[in-house]
């Protein structure tokens, strides 16, 4: 299944009947589609009137540097902000997880949202792309972050989506710019960046990203194209049995499968369950690649659907929210979290 990219802040003509065509199973949101929570929610209707409910509407909210909307919403901090915390007070920053998590999701379920990627599980250990996106440098600090950020969003009405399988937090390229390529071994990688992805697949986290990295000591293929890391690795060793997302298709390190339909097709033929066509000018050649292909919406898929949340009203008219708030928006002062 496909979830798709529109171009602006109102559905098009043109983009309408991608919502409703063979494979589409949703659309992910971007600062581009973002003016007001009001225009938001205008949007997000919009799409599910042409698409259906069973449509899926996701965004990337993970505070800090990646938070497609801001004006409106939350300020949220970069989770590096919560693992600055760790140092001094672990309990403090599992609980400051848990409320960032909170804040964040229950803010887009009353926006009409379904999901965010998020949270980050990649270890800080210098990676261009992830920096302060990351909770830590230590797989057992990371774990611990990472499973009350999957709680608080639980709380939140909303489904979490681990990123980047198996760890984008060790390669120093940025897979939007570059092929990136890590030569660790699977021991090193079991050992530390599979760690974090464990326990929370334990706490029921219902899907993982993958990650357009090439581990060569595993398999000649980036994770997201590869059915060792998927099939054998995600699902068998680890025993998850929920969604398996792609990272965007037009990333410069997705080119390693050839075309764009080429891209989708990897992505299916190695077990992702979702291929994520971020930009408008892909989405035409992304379906016509889903032909004869199943169109049946997963139960994995189905899972990613929001909760029934309160309006905006309903769930500002809450004192318990505001001292959620207050706490996390001062973690925008810890050092060198600007």
């Amino acid at each position: 299944m496909l979830m798709i990219g529109v171009a602006g802040l109102q559905l098009a003509e043109h983009e309408k009947p991608w919502l409703t065509a063979s494979g589409v199973a949703g659309v992910l949101l971007f600062a581009r589609n973002y003016q007001s929570r009001e225009q938001l929610i205008a949007l997000c209707d919009a799409i599910r009137e042409v698409g259906g409910d069973e449509l899926l509407i996701a965004v990337d909210q993970e505070g800090g540097p990646v938070q497609r909307f801001r004006d409106g919403f939350t300020r949220l901090p970069p989770l590096a902000a919560v693992g600055a915390v760790y140092a001094r007070d672990p309990i403090e920053a599992v609980r400051l997880a848990e409320e960032h998590a909170w804040v964040m999701a229950s803010e887009l379920r009353a926006s009409g949202v379904d999901f965010s990627f998020a949270p980050v599980v990649d270890l800080d250990r210098g990676n261009a792309a992830i920096g302060l996106r990351a909770f830590h440098a230590d797989p057992a600090v990371t774990a611990e972050l990472a499973q009350a950020y999957v709680r608080g969003m639980h709380l939140g009405g909303m489904a979490a989506v681990l990123k980047h399988f198996p760890g984008h937090g060790s390669v120093a390229t940025d897979t939007h710019k570059a092929q990136a390529i890590d030569p660790r071994s699977l021991e090193l990688i079991r050992r530390d960046d599979l760690l974090p992805f464990a326990e929370c697949i334990e706490a029921r986290v219902e899907a993982v990203m993958m990650a357009h990295v090439i581990y060569p000591a595993v398999d000649s293929q980036p994770a997201g194209y590869s059915k060792v890391w998927i099939e054998q690795i995600l699902r068998g060793e680890l025993g998850f049995a929920g969604a398996v997302i792609s990272d965007d298709i037009s990333m410069a390190a997705a080119g390693a499968a050839g075309s764009v339909g080429e891209r989708v097709r990897a992505h299916l033929d190695a077990g992702c369950d979702l291929v994520l066509a971020c930009f408008p000018d892909v989405v035409d050649e992304a379906i016509a690649a889903m032909q004869g292909r199943s169109t049946t919406l997963p139960p994995q898929l189905a899972a990613m659907r929001g909760a029934l949340g309160p309006s905006w009203a309903g769930l500002t008219d809450n004192p318990q929210r505001d001292r959620f708030v207050a706490r996390i928006t001062a973690l925008n002062a810890e050092p060198g979290i600007a």
